[in-house]
């Protein structure tokens, strides 16, 4: 089944927020996963499974050194490759 989300990535108590985020976006590349990245978060395209391994282990990576909020919102009604946020380019 293919999904979207939308995810984005709150870092907690950290000066430097931008490397954190930087480092969690690079994380969720996967094989079979898509991803197009705005100015407040980030989508991503792709199978269920696919999807839910590249959440995991970017988050993972990202709080192992930190804290941090993952905000996520999917949907599997979107059309393929759809941004689910207006406003978004890349």
């Amino acid at each position: 089944m293919n999904i979207q989300a939308e995810v984005s990535l709150y870092p907690l108590g950290n000066p430097e927020i931008g490397k954190t985020i930087d480092a969690f976006i690079d994380g969720l590349s996967h094989p079979g996963v898509t991803m197009q990245k705005g100015n407040m978060s980030t989508n991503l395209n792709g199978e269920l499974p696919d999807v839910f391994a590249a959440l995991r282990a970017a988050f993972e990576e990202i709080i192992n050194d930190n804290a941090a909020v993952l905000v996520v919102k999917m949907s599997n009604a979107c059309p393929p490759h759809a941004p689910l946020s207006q406003g978004q380019s890349q």
